[in-house]
């Protein structure tokens, strides 16, 4: 049986989501994106460090400071021992408790798809739709595009203009081959999804439903399609993130074969939170 590791799953995931600004500190990833996501906005450790954590805290709270951002630590079982009770001490909290999922794509329980259809007029491997039942139209694409982008602000609520403004650019930066997804009712999209490809995994992101369409299993085709494609282009495994709690997203990746791995976390001040 395979076995995954953190380390690479982390891996992936930096790869797969980059912030709009970033900097190397002693084996740190200090990142920044507008506070967009905690994701894209904190302290991801990811290489032994020397320096002192005490100087070391301090000097990543001034550099948020500085961009009148919260200071957030990304915490996950391969953290360096000790920072977690040194960021504790000093009053940081937990939140954004979040679960990593993953999966062998031989052991895939997808939606079984009706139809592919493909365009002869486009150079992509990809189908161009993909349908279940019932009259259920999966959409999909190997490029980002900005309508894709601005579906996606008005189904998770974006109106920041700050993020309005960066976040496409940080799409458009992922550097590794891509799926996007959407279903669409009279032309306006109700469901979206992101498939990142990257060694032998593909990472799911970015999968939302309108509140208007719940129920009606679009998110399972959005995920079944991405899952399925990528296995047809090479892919073996796939992983995903689901923040604890969010019940209705955790029943359907586990009725797709998805298995939890492990958990990590962030740890802000309070008067600091997003």
């Amino acid at each position: 049986m395979f076995r995954h590791d953190m380390n690479t799953i982390e891996e992936l995931s930096l790869n797969a989501w980059p912030a709009y600004k970033y900097e190397m500190y002693d084996g740190w990833m200090i990142r920044y994106s507008h506070c967009y996501t905690h994701r894209t906005n904190c302290v991801t450790p990811i290489a032994p460090s020397h320096f002192p954590l005490d100087e070391k805290i301090a000097f990543c709270e001034n550099v948020y400071k500085k961009v009148s951002s919260p200071c957030i630590f990304k915490l996950s079982p391969v953290m360096e021992p000790d920072l977690e009770p040194f960021l504790e001490a000093r009053g940081y909290q937990i939140e954004h408790t979040t679960d990593v999922y993953v999966l062998d794509l031989k052991d895939l329980k997808a939606m079984p798809a009706v139809s592919r259809e493909y365009e002869t007029i486009h150079a992509s491997s990809l189908p161009s739709y993909v349908t279940y039942e019932p009259n259920i139209l999966v959409q999909l694409s190997d490029r980002i595009t900005s309508d894709w982008i601005q579906s996606l602000f008005r189904l998770n609520g974006t109106t920041n203009p700050d993020h309005l403004r960066i976040v496409p650019s940080m799409y458009q930066a992922i550097p590794k081959p891509t799926i996007a997804a959407h279903i669409e009712i009279d032309g306006r999209t109700v469901a979206s999804g992101l498939g990142i490809l990257d060694r032998d995994y593909v990472g799911l992101y970015a999968i939302y439903v309108d509140l208007s369409c719940r129920k009606k299993h679009f998110g399972r085709a959005i995920c079944s399609t991405l899952l399925t494609e990528a296995a047809r282009l090479g892919s073996k495994y796939a992983y995903l993130q689901v923040v604890k709690g969010n019940e209705p997203a955790r029943r359907l990746y586990e009725s797709l074969g998805m298995n939890y791995f492990y958990t990590y976390w962030f740890r802000c001040k309070p008067e600091c939170r997003l």
